[in-house]
């Protein structure tokens, strides 16, 4: 014999499986990573102690103004990510919901990912030498440069890193700093031939940038919709797609002769 449930009751026995569905959903892991800006570093100076570039086999110039590269601060390979985590980031302009294998390369251990993105900055390193050294016409079989920064990895901070060599090395070319004694962001993989290349996450290195004291941010241009998106007041975007670019432009604003480009 089978007895009738009283309507509140039906209810409240039907609601449970839905309950326990969104419960599943809202803790349940998903293939994304949560990531806000992260430090910024000074490349023509000191970080965590270390000198970030140091140069031998030939004469370098003290410089003024800061070129700082910036980076973002993204969860663990295998932290856990819920539905209601990606909530609360998705409406916060200091967070972004990313694709977990747009983060870390898909399949690898943590041992791997580090290992990888460890890889990936002595090549970005390696290439930001050659760049800079090509650039200013100097044999690398005299002049060793060692570039220094505690962890960070990836490929990102290639633009700086050879930005910072130049003006070490040469400055702006006349005897003042490619800085024009300002504080310059930016961010962008180099190549040795000079190219720079795109790296995501802009928008939150404008953040970290305009936080640690920028003026000024140097973006890949084919990102300039992405870093104009959540553009901190103050801070002005110059997009390049090269090094002999990149170098013209702070040459420009810090004479204040030639035009600068702007996103």
């Amino acid at each position: 014999m089978l007895s009738r449930l009283t309507r509140p009751r039906a209810v409240a026995v039907c609601a449970l499986p839905v309950v326990a569905l969104v419960a599943t959903a809202l803790f349940a892991p998903l293939p994304f990573a949560l990531a806000q800006p992260g430090m910024t570093a000074n490349v023509l100076g000191e970080n965590k102690g270390a000198e970030v570039i140091t140069i031998s086999g030939a004469k370098t110039r003290a410089t003024s103004g800061q070129l700082r590269m910036t980076t973002i601060e993204a969860t663990g390979p295998d932290t856990h990510v819920s539905l209601g985590d990606v909530f609360d980031s998705w409406f916060r302009t200091d967070r972004a919901v990313m694709p977990h294998d747009a983060v870390y390369p898909s399949g690898q251990s943590v041992k791997e990912i580090e290992k990888h993105n460890t890889a990936q900055m002595k090549e970005s390193q390696d290439a930001a030498t050659e760049a800079a050294l090509n650039h200013l016409k100097l044999g690398d079989d005299k002049v060793k440069v060692t570039l220094e920064l505690a962890d960070v990895g990836g490929p990102s901070a290639g633009l700086l890193f050879t930005l910072g060599i130049i003006d070490k090395l040469n400055g702006d070319g006349a005897g003042s700093d490619l800085t024009g004694g300002r504080t310059i962001a930016g961010t962008g993989t180099i190549d040795a031939d000079g190219t720079v290349g795109a790296v995501g996450g802009v928008a939150l290195k404008t953040q970290a940038a305009k936080r640690d004291g920028a003026t000024v941010f140097l973006v890949p241009e084919e990102e300039c919709s992405d870093a104009k998106a959540e553009l901190p007041k103050g801070l002005r975007l110059i997009p390049v797609t090269s090094l002999k670019g990149a170098v013209s432009a702070l040459t420009a604003l810090e004479s204040g002769k030639g035009s600068v480009p702007a996103c």
